[in-house]
């Protein structure tokens, strides 16, 4: 079996969203403190010994965030066509981030989404 390393990092952002069709109270007006666990994978190491730095995977992953940090999510173009659920901001987050890391050697392996600490959604592809 071939060798396989999973690198992990999180960050963090705010945002408000209500939930279109949603039977309760997240139809309304809410906002969350999203916090995100990013996981890349990779066969081979570089050089020095690593798959990919983790300061380009976090740098990445925040130029993403930042364009939904303080926003409201229904306003995005994305989300205009999508309704702002927990499981589409873990599609839209792997998405837009693995078009900024993935390489020959380095992949998305999945994406953690927490709304909350007790809640989160689990996406790869």
């Amino acid at each position: 079996m071939a060798q396989q390393f999973v690198l992990k990092t999180t960050l963090d952002f705010a945002s408000a969203h209500q939930l279109h069709g949603y039977p309760g109270d997240c139809a309304q007006l809410h906002g969350h403190n999203w916090k995100i666990e990013v996981q890349v994978i990779g066969q081979k190491l570089n050089d020095i010994g690593m798959v990919i730095d983790f300061k380009e995977i976090k740098r990445q992953a925040k130029e993403v965030a930042k364009e939904l940090d303080h926003t409201y999510l229904n306003d995005h173009p994305y989300f205009k066509t999508n309704n702002p659920t927990a499981e589409n901001m873990a599609v839209y987050l792997y998405r837009e981030i693995e078009s900024r890391i993935a390489t020959d050697l380095v992949k998305m392996h999945s994406i953690t989404v927490w709304e909350n600490e007790r809640n989160c959604v689990i996406y790869s592809e």
